[in-house]
């Protein structure tokens, strides 16, 4: 290795940064200004489906997508065919079975990844298999079922067997025997080839017909592993994707990928292998960030993984797979993108540090040519570095950015409410134009963390919105709203403050309910269960709101009586009392 001759240091002047005032405000050019912090959809992995929109028959077409916090997008995703592909930064589509064999794995081991397998036995004319009753419940099968032990019929041919009698079959029954066409139409779980002369009678996933299973037969296969599909609980998607995909190997595989992201340029296998991982495996271009990671794994039900993990892993990558195909067999919930759970702030910090990161990498890139350029012996770290790209980067933020607005100084409202403004506009967010009906609407977790009420009218409306007066955001971005504990009917004294991802977990009741020493009065109080509005046993209740006035913003709660206005009405006046204008002495009348 190289040795270190001498290191030359040196204080470099990197640009300045606007400190902010006490009052949370920036002296830009002498101007104060406000840096409103901007709504965004958190990084993590999102489900979805179309809605039966994409195809004529109005089948639900499922999708599955990954977002970094800066990186290429990896999205999953079924057509109409029930073939699963795989789209990198909204690109071409391939095969998902091809980004799989990217990773390493073969076509065996893809299967064996997503279904059980079940073995056949071959016996005297049938084949013998284990019973499992989830296997037959609330099936017809094509023909007698026989217990292979006893040889009694257990089951005739065409006659539905109900949940009940299929656990009551195991009982008594281990193993069933069937007939010899019982293996027709199952797919091969293994490659069945012979070692010694390596010769390969059939695939893992090909579809078993009668001369197949006669070779296999013929040639010594006693016991054959099918996989365990019956195309109601378990469908043969991933097969079907592995049967369409002309690729069967790693090299292959990474070629496709490599042509789909850099079309016209002739790939070579080192090329293409190290594109394939910079993509998603390397920290320097793809970054899921801590908040992305605790999401991955809340969904993904991974929490042994530490949030440091910060790039994607082939387990992620499967599980994903997983649980989309879950989704299309009708097993778990797709996600709820307008969830305050699945949208994150981010404050003036970490968009200025977005900032600087795209001016530092300008910055470094100058330097690495200016390195290549000079003799490195008598060279200063003075003569490398030029800070303008850093401080330009800044001194653009603060000057010109969307987020970055003069502060409405009317009055000391105006003030305020500026301040604790969360816009979904901006760089890397929405645009008025694309957004629709349902990112704009009050959601149910709005509820003590976004005002219902304070909005603009207009184009803006709902894009633009006011942090409720007791709300919070934590260290991940996630807006939290503060409750009382509350103890078999009795209010406790402390207050936690909850996100809208664990509020699901509790029961909670309304605030103005009666208490009587912290002991709740009544026998049903009204409040809600995962956002549902009913009457609550009072013992059922884990927490109560705060206060009544944490539903709504500082300029709402300043409205008297708020509750017996109209909502419109309410919402113009909330905006309107920012334009009064103050006396000039301001004292009570």
């Amino acid at each position: 290795a190289r040795s270190v001759k001498d290191i030359k240091e040196q204080d470099v002047y990197m640009g300045d940064i606007p400190l902010m005032t006490d009052k949370g405000t920036f002296i830009v050019n002498g101007t104060e200004r406000v840096i409103v912090s901007q709504m965004h959809r958190s990084p993590g992995v999102f489900f979805d489906h179309d809605k039966g929109k994409t195809h004529s028959s109005g089948k639900l077409l499922f999708a599955a997508r990954v977002i970094p916090y800066r990186g290429s997008w990896l999205d999953f995703e079924f057509d109409a065919k029930d073939v699963v592909y795989v789209r990198i930064d909204r690109r071409r589509k391939l095969p998902a079975t091809t980004f799989l064999m990217g990773l390493g794995m073969d076509g065996e081991e893809i299967l064996k990844t997503f279904y059980e397998t079940v073995p056949y036995e071959k016996r005297g004319e049938g084949w013998v298999t284990p019973y499992k009753a989830e296997r037959w419940r609330g099936v017809k099968p094509e023909f007698d079922l026989v217990d292979a032990d006893t040889g009694e019929v257990i089951a005739q041919a065409g006659q539905k067997i109900s949940a009940r009698a299929a656990k009551k079959l195991g009982d008594t029954t281990t193993s069933l025997s069937l007939a010899a066409d019982a293996l027709l139409t199952k797919y091969l779980a293994n490659d069945a080839v012979n070692f010694e002369t390596g010769e390969i009678f059939a695939e893992a996933g090909d579809e078993l017909d009668a001369p197949t299973i006669e070779v296999l037969e013929q040639n010594g296969f006693t016991t054959i592993e099918v996989l365990d599909i019956d195309h109601v609980t378990v469908g043969a998607y991933m097969r079907n994707t592995l049967r369409i995909d002309k690729n069967d190997n790693r090299e292959d595989a990474l070629f496709d990928v490599y042509r789909v992201m850099r079309p016209g340029e002739p790939p070579t296998p080192e090329a293409a292998e190290a594109m394939f991982n910079s993509l998603f495996f390397d920290s320097e271009r793809y970054d899921l960030s801590a908040v992305g990671r605790v999401k991955m794994n809340m969904r993904l039900e991974t929490p042994e993984v530490s949030d440091e993990i910060r790039v994607l892993r082939k387990e992620d990558v499967l599980k994903v797979l997983q649980i989309l195909v879950g989704l299309k067999d009708g097993r778990g919930e797709i996600d709820d993108i307008d969830n305050l759970g699945n949208r994150r702030v981010r404050s003036v910090g970490e968009l200025l540090e977005n900032q600087y990161r795209v001016g530092l990498l300008r910055m470094e890139r100058a330097i690495k040519e200016r390195m290549s350029s000079v003799d490195i012996d008598t060279v200063m770290p003075h003569d490398l570095i030029n800070a303008k790209p850093a401080a330009a980067a800044v001194r653009e933020f603060f000057g010109s950015s969307q987020l970055s607005q003069f502060m409405d100084q009317t009055n000391p409202l105006s003030e305020i409410t500026h301040k604790r403004r969360l816009s979904a506009l901006g760089p890397g967010g929405l645009t008025r134009e694309r957004a629709g009906f349902e990112v704009r609407d009050v959601h149910p977790t709005h509820y003590g963390r976004i005002c219902p009420i304070e909005t603009p009218e207009g184009p803006n409306i709902g894009l633009i919105n006011s942090l409720a007066t007791h709300a919070r955001v934590n260290k991940y971005g996630f807006i939290e709203s503060p409750y009382r504990r509350v103890k078999d009917g009795q209010a406790q004294g402390e207050v936690v403050y909850i996100s809208a991802m664990e509020e699901s977990k509790y029961t909670i009741a309304q605030a103005n309910i009666e208490l009587k020493d912290g002991q709740i009065v009544e026998d049903l109080v009204p409040g809600r269960i995962n956002g549902e509005s009913q009457l609550l046993n009072k013992d059922a209740v884990d927490m109560m709101d705060v206060s009544p006035k944490q539903v709504v913003s500082v300029a709402a709660a300043l409205i008297p009586f708020l509750e017996n206005d109209d909502a419109n009405r309410a919402l113009m006046g909330a905006n309107m009392q920012r334009q009064a204008v103050p006396l000039v002495q301001s004292d009570a009348p």
